[in-house]
């Protein structure tokens, strides 16, 4: 299908990452050309509108408004997939892997929701599938965990995988502004979509925890089985208590072996302050894995963004493109693993989870509240790690109480919390964030 020295391409969407590939592969030819050996050529893309304004040039290439003519009519080796969704994206990876074309997508929803099937097709028909630019951008994260770390017995991965969410918590605590006002300041600055609820309720992490969870343990892709809280209950008060305890408050996704089995979880938590990724601010995205061998490191780079996640799109190409020059039949398994040894793990019910807790209770301002909600954490086992009892300057009536705990399951936690809202002396709603030290 391809020539000694060159590999042809076929890029469907033309959005921020579609037009990134096109402008990186042509500012950077020449770079590439010395690396490699041999040229990239994009002969055909495909979107809805050829006439809309972009931010690439695409003369001179054949324009589809349909991507499965493009797969059905172009000779192509290598199928970008950049048009996001699901269905469509599916059908149409499915189609060309059915032609022997290799795919490179960005596409989170389509590996998560979809990716057991498509690692059939892929395996059957001797066809990579690279999705580099579907976990943190810019981050060479499965690239990591698939190839340098594969002599590794992956024990526990955390990261900030969504830039949406990390800008909204940074912002937040540094300009002292509430959820709300932050939120639409990121929407105006095109840091959040219209729609922000994929963002900022913790799905657009879940799904690439469903990847990075696949390839770090040896498991099938499963969304269904992770937990997901998003940060709309995360107050500016949490934030500026957390600092004051000498924490960050970061929206993690985080999977980890236990004897008992894997935790899968997306939430907002504690970090210490002393941990590097609780220091990754604004859009930016951190991964932190460790492993039996190397011990904890960390990844930390642009998330999103046009050449920023294109440059991942691009990486995977070139992997691609010496694969098909080189008549290799090396395929690095879709998820890591040979697809005889992935295995369905027990995934832990959050209620199931050890951790330690950070809650904030408004209570009346009088004596003896404080001696009645820790006799019933005693009553369930659970111990305070420290306590603040704050001033309210705005409503004498009511404090805010602070508390740190030691380790507890997650049941008894909820379990107190029942009991404690009970109390005629507690107003409002318990806020409850779990605590994570991220060591190895």
């Amino acid at each position: 299908m391809n020539n000694k020295n060159k590999i042809n391409i076929g890029v469907a969407g033309l959005g921020t990452v579609g037009c990134g590939v096109i402008n990186l592969l042509k500012k950077n030819k020449v770079e590439i050309f010395k690396r490699t050996g041999f040229e990239i050529s994009i002969v055909s893309v495909s979107a809805s509108n050829k006439d809309k304004k972009r931010d690439c040039d695409i003369k001179g290439l054949n324009f589809y408004t349909d991507p499965l003519e493009m797969v059905r009519k172009e000779n192509i080796d290598i199928l970008v997939e950049l048009i996001g969704g699901e269905s469509v994206a599916k059908e149409l990876v499915i189609e060309a892997l059915e032609k022997k074309i290799h795919i490179v997508t960005a596409n989170k929803a389509l590996i998560a929701l979809h990716g057991n099937d498509i690692s059939e097709i892929s395996n059957k028909q001797g066809c990579d599938v690279a999705f580099e630019a579907s976990v943190a951008g810019a981050v060479p994260i499965i690239k990591v965990i698939r190839e340098s770390l594969n002599a590794n017995e992956i024990e526990w991965v955390a990261g900030i995988i969504n830039g949406t969410t990390n800008y909204i918590l940074t912002e937040m605590l540094k300009s002292k502004k509430n959820f709300n006002i932050v939120l639409k300041e990121a929407q105006d600055l095109g840091y959040a979509e219209a729609d922000p609820s994929f963002d900022v309720g913790g799905i657009d992490a879940a799904h690439k925890l469903t990847i990075l969870s696949s390839i770090c343990f040896g498991m099938p892709l499963n969304f269904k089985s992770i937990y997901i809280e998003g940060i709309e209950d995360i107050e500016l008060d949490d934030l500026n208590y957390a600092k004051e305890l000498g924490y960050a408050i970061k929206h993690l996704a985080i999977g980890r072996k236990n004897k008992d089995g894997i935790e899968l979880r997306v939430h907002s938590c504690l970090i210490p302050k002393t941990r590097l990724i609780a220091n990754v601010d604004g859009v930016k995205n951190a991964v932190v894995v460790s492993s039996d061998s190397a011990g904890p490191t960390l990844y930390y780079g642009a998330g999103a963004g046009s050449l920023a996640t294109a440059s991942s799109v691009v990486s995977d190409i070139i992997d691609i493109s010496r694969k098909i020059l080189s008549n290799s039949n090396n395929i690095i398994p879709l998820l890591s693993y040979q697809r005889d040894q992935l295995q369905n793990k027990n995934i832990l019910n959050i209620n199931e989870i050890e951790s330690r807790y950070y809650l904030r209770i408004r209570v009346t301002n009088k004596p003896g509240v404080l001696a009645d909600i820790t006799k019933i954490f005693g009553s369930k086992s659970i111990s305070i790690e420290s306590i603040l009892q704050k001033e309210d300057l705005v409503n004498d009536e009511n404090v805010p109480i602070v508390l740190v705990t030691h380790e507890v399951i997650e049941k008894n936690i909820i379990d107190a919390l029942k009991d404690i809202e009970k109390l005629d002396v507690v107003k409002g709603k318990i806020i409850k964030i779990r605590i994570e030290e991220l060591e190895s």
